[in-house]
């Protein structure tokens, strides 16, 4: 949705006027000066994006920063521990096994996919297809574990596809 004049005014008003506070609390939880500034633009990137602007002006604009940068955050070191895991992986490997950096980078950015994909799930979906897929457990005991009906289950797991083949296209 465009943003109109009056909310693209006051989203510059407020990078203005707290861009450099909120680089300067990014680097503190960060302790990296380049790291900071790239958050501190995503979320006002994520503000200019969001399909409405605040109507009125915000009573507290550094509260409202913020929690969207937090959020940021929360996505920058979910993908850190991520690629730390996968890392860790290639690792252990024998040398004829090891993929090539562009080949690294591919499978990398599938898992932060994935990892975005599940996150995004209901918590039974999530638990379920997890179980079915990582666990290997047969759908009664998915189903047992849950509290729910087999039925139940199998709705969750297409549930689980759906979002894994619209991570595809």
């Amino acid at each position: 949705m465009a943003q109109s004049s009056d909310s693209l005014a006051g989203l510059a008003g407020l990078y203005s006027e707290h861009h450099g506070w909120l680089k300067r609390w990014l680097r503190g939880k960060l302790q990296c000066a380049e790291q900071a500034a790239d958050l501190a633009q995503d979320t006002f990137v994520r503000l200019l994006a969001a399909p409405r602007a605040p109507a009125t002006p915000l009573q507290t604009p550094r509260a409202y920063l913020t929690t969207v940068a937090q959020r940021l955050l929360i996505d920058h070191y979910r993908r850190l521990s991520l690629e730390h895991a996968w890392l860790e992986v290639l690792a252990q490997q024998p040398e004829l096994l090891v993929q090539s950096p562009e080949e690294r980078l591919l499978i990398l950015e599938t898992l932060q996919r994935l990892d975005a994909m599940l996150a995004g799930l209901p918590c039974a979906v999530r638990s379920a297809f997890l179980m079915a897929h990582i666990d290997e457990l047969p759908y009664a005991e998915i189903a047992a574990r849950l509290d729910v009906s087999e039925r139940t289950v199998k709705r969750y797991l297409v549930q689980a596809f759906e979002q894994c083949i619209l991570l595809i296209l």
